[in-house]
């Protein structure tokens, strides 16, 4: 049995949690960051913040970012410019569902020895554990979900059409199999 080689400087990843309303295991989060991070190429020095915050800390963040009243559940920032989203192999866009693979290494990542900040993610945990039961199942589902789907967006994904909304759904499916495990319900059921 040979050794894997070594990787290069894995990112860091910093968990806040500013909130008093749901306990919030940081270490778990940062381990799910950190893991989906090195899965998808993200190493060289990057940086990423999640902080965990208040429905009135979210409220206010939603208004302002993206002129809606009201708390969400997870919004994400990029600092130095976002990658190209990753992509699928056609076969798993295909598809749909399955695992995804990396048809290559994420594009625009900076690189070199200098960190680089990816940028932050926002989480309200009041809100994920108000929709948990008819979306990902268990308010730590629902987490990890969140986790998972605002790194997605730093790193260019996006679900506003349906063709872009599928691919960010296999991968959030294949990232959460791979490192956090099976959710209660299925959070894409239409």
């Amino acid at each position: 049995m040979s050794a894997s080689p070594p990787r290069g400087p894995r990112a860091t990843v910093h968990v806040a949690d500013e909130q008093d309303a749901v306990d919030v295991d940081r270490t778990r989060w940062a381990r799910l960051a950190s893991a989906v991070l090195d899965e998808l190429g993200v190493d060289a020095g990057a940086e990423l913040t999640v902080t965990f915050v208040d429905e009135p800390a979210m409220a206010e963040l939603h208004v302002a970012h993206l002129g809606v009243p009201g708390p969400t559940d997870v919004l994400s920032f990029p600092v130095d410019g976002e990658a190209a989203a990753p992509e699928l192999t056609e076969a798993a866009a295909a598809a749909g569902t399955g695992t995804p693979r990396l048809a290559g290494r994420l594009h625009g990542l900076p690189t070199g020895p200098e960190p680089w900040l990816l940028g932050d993610i926002v989480v309200c945990p009041a809100v994920a554990v108000r929709q948990a039961g008819e979306h990902a199942g268990t308010p730590d589902d629902e987490v990890a979900l969140l986790v998972v789907h605002g790194i997605l967006h730093l790193l260019g994904l996006d679900h506003a059409a349906d063709d872009e909304r599928a691919v960010m759904q296999a991968w959030e499916r294949a990232l959460l199999a791979r490192h956090h495990g099976p959710t209660a319900r299925d959070p894409w059921a239409a």
